[in-house]
């Protein structure tokens, strides 16, 4: 462990501005979202300051709504939710590529019915003309319960999509207006609690290929390219605190001071909620899976929704895992006794 600490303090001695130069300022975009934690710890451990970087953060209700903003370099990086949009974006020539991981499977999200179904759904083929909430058009569960229906013969074309959000959903399924929904943490545990949904299937179980990623870093390419050094100890910085969440995830003993860290940036205020729910998992170095990245877009491409595929090459640059792996070592969970799976 020494030596891989010998390693990154090399790594960033070697590649931080000397004193007398100013801080780097980055811009970054983000929605609000559990994995954000790498981003606010990055930050308040100093991982940022020690990079010669200061961070300055903007947030929206969607990363989608952020990619013009990033692609026009308003801000450099953007931590988000991966959607269509961000294929069409690069399928475009825009300039932006995936940089690092930060929330894949498992991804605890869950395919739920409403009660007073649960007797007649009892396989993915029973959802057949039924109404069923997705958050958004073109997002990643989107893709979730498009890749559930296949699995069973079905398309997206089969059910009733009833676009909302997921903090809409319980409402939703009070009135009967909606027969099923595609939830997250931490609603699917406040729908079940509440008797307004019950858990149908959770489709990290059925997705193939896999991990599947949800959450990632994207960086505008031509800044990078003019601080190609600076980006990467931008990133080492972010992946080791993605690791400190790795460690949180796995209910290390740092689990408290993450979950603070969350409420205080204001992630959410319920902390007991919080701290019991099931968090995203996530690559500890960063790296994505290619053949779940092709599958996605393949997806979007089949359904009409992606007129143009982009080659991986485009769609990810592999450096900066690389990077963070070679700076900061194998990383293993605080917490040996953890078996949840991901964040490993």
């Amino acid at each position: 462990m020494q030596l891989h600490r010998f390693i990154l303090a090399a790594f960033l001695a070697a590649a931080t501005p000397a004193a007398a130069n100013p801080p780097l300022e980055v811009a970054i975009g983000i929605a609000p979202v559990v994995p954000d934690a790498s981003t606010f710890l990055a930050q308040d451990e100093g991982y940022l300051r020690a990079a010669g970087i200061t961070l300055k953060i903007e947030t929206s209700n969607s990363a989608a709504t952020l990619i013009p903003f990033l692609a026009s370099n308003r801000v450099q990086v953007v931590q988000g939710g991966i959607s269509l949009g961000y294929f069409n974006a690069v399928a475009q020539g825009l300039p932006i590529i995936l940089a690092l991981d930060s929330g894949s499977t498992p991804i605890n999200n869950n395919l739920m019915v409403r009660p007073d179904l649960a007797a007649s759904i009892k396989s993915v083929r029973d959802l057949k003309g039924k109404r069923v909430a997705i958050v958004a058009p073109g997002s990643i569960p989107v893709y979730e319960v498009g890749k559930v229906l296949e699995k069973d013969g079905l398309t997206l074309k089969d059910i009733d999509i009833k676009y909302m959000p997921f903090q809409s959903m319980g409402a939703a399924f009070a009135n009967k207006a909606i027969d099923a929904a595609l939830e997250v943490a931490p609603y699917v545990d406040q729908l079940v609690q509440q008797g307004l949904a019950k858990r149908f299937l959770d489709p990290d179980t059925v997705i193939e290929p896999r991990p599947t990623s949800v959450v990632v870093y994207i960086v505008n390419t031509d800044w990078a390219a003019q601080n190609k050094e600076a980006a990467h100890r931008l990133f080492v910085a972010f992946a080791r605190a993605g690791r400190e969440y790795c460690d949180a995830y796995h209910h290390g003993p740092n689990r408290a001071a993450v979950v603070d860290e969350l409420v205080r940036h204001g992630i959410m205020a319920d902390r007991a909620l919080l701290d019991g729910m099931a968090w995203q998992a996530r690559d500890p170095d960063g790296r994505f899976d290619a053949a779940s990245l092709q599958d996605i877009q393949e997806f979007f491409h089949r359904e009409g929704l992606l007129a143009k595929m982009a080659p991986m090459d485009r769609v990810v640059d592999k450096s900066y895992a690389e990077a963070a792996a070679a700076a900061l070592g194998p990383y293993k969970p605080a917490n040996r006794d953890s078996k949840l799976a991901g964040c490993r």
